[in-house]
């Protein structure tokens, strides 16, 4: 990263770095608050959240710009001119950017293997790395378009990259961190490789359809309805039925609790749904702050409990897993009991 940073500062003066990078956090922003939005249902971690982050803003940058100077000097060496910026653009830019984004959503698979539950946390975790690459990206962009162009120039690119397509690298790699995701709920060890590949050949054919599209189209705003605007539609799509499959999984899951005993059906209901969430949330904010935190570890327990049913209906339970599914038994219990005690006297 301060490799990185170090090279921004040689090209632009630290000026220009230090506008540019304000400017680039305004995307960066918005692209995180959706992030945030899809994963309300199941917050992942922090600390994933945060490696994710870096590894798409130090990383992955760092490998694309060191494979980049790597074929530069390959090209300058060889004398080959047939290697033009219409293939670094269409092929290797896509090839080089999103190995690099994905082994980082890969990484995650393995070091935080108990954290991620399905292709919601895969989408999630994708899309904070690819979030991270497009903001170091972004001063990259935005420091060339200012030495060149001056206000004006860097006003122009922000529009195009940072208001018209911010979301471009996240609708990429998401296709590794989604396919990823389904693989850890149907193979354990190397088998996952696979699905990595599959997610990662995706996710490179989307960004070179939307590089190579560019270079095709001269018309920007025919180029911005025809292939931008149709994929983030697609995006949007995806993403939705993702969270609502997530939700009906969850209900399924505390339904079989409830039929147990541990869960009343009015509170699977709320459990399970968005709006009765909201409902719990505006009725605990009427409570003492005790009751208020017991509602919110309740929510997030439970939500965890269905997740480890899911895993263990799947077949991919363990002792660890089953030991977990008692203590978050015993944690909902709890919560519960706090929740609606009596009003000490």
């Amino acid at each position: 990263m301060l490799v990185v940073i170090g090279s921004f500062v040689n090209a632009f003066g630290p000026g220009a770095v230090v506008l540019c990078t304000v400017v680039a956090v305004v995307p960066l922003v918005g692209v995180l608050f959706v992030v945030r939005w899809i994963d309300r249902w199941e917050p992942e971690p922090r600390w994933v959240l945060g490696f994710a982050l870096f590894w798409g803003a130090g990383v992955a940058v760092g490998i694309s710009l060191f494979v980049d100077l790597l074929v530069q000097i390959a090209v300058g060496a060889s004398g080959r001119a047939e290697y033009t910026e219409a293939l670094s653009v269409a092929i290797q830019a896509p090839f080089v950017e999103e190995l690099a984004k994905g082994l980082g959503v890969l990484l995650l698979v393995w070091i935080a293997r108990k954290s991620l539950d399905g292709p919601v946390d895969g989408l999630v975790y994708a899309a904070v790395t690819a979030a991270g690459f497009a903001f170091t990206e972004n001063i990259l962009y935005f420091g060339e378009a200012l030495t060149e162009g001056g206000a004006g120039g860097l006003g122009a690119t922000f529009v195009l990259r940072g208001l018209f397509s911010p979301f471009a690298h996240v609708m990429f790699t998401a296709c590794t961190g989604i396919v990823l995701g389904f693989g850890v709920t149907r193979t354990r060890g190397a088998g996952i490789l696979g699905y990595f590949a599959i997610g990662l050949a995706v996710a490179i054919a989307l960004h070179a359809l939307w590089n190579g599209a560019l270079l095709v189209v001269t018309d920007f705003f025919g180029y911005y309805f025809l292939v931008q605007v149709p994929l983030f539609a697609f995006a949007i799509g995806i993403v939705v039925w993702l969270r609502r499959a997530e939700q009906r999984a969850t209900v399924a899951s505390l339904q079989e609790y409830a039929e147990a005993g541990w869960f009343a059906d009015g509170e699977v209901v709320m459990l399970g749904t968005a709006a009765g969430r909201r409902a719990a949330a505006r009725w605990a904010r009427t409570l003492p702050s005790e009751k208020r935190l017991a509602m919110r570890r309740f929510i997030r327990h439970a939500t965890r409990l269905a997740l480890v049913r899911q895993r263990l209906l799947a077949g991919r339970g363990t002792a660890d897993t089953v030991a977990a599914e008692r203590a978050l038994l015993a944690s909902v219990t709890r919560d519960r009991a706090v929740m609606l005690a009596p009003p000490a006297a």
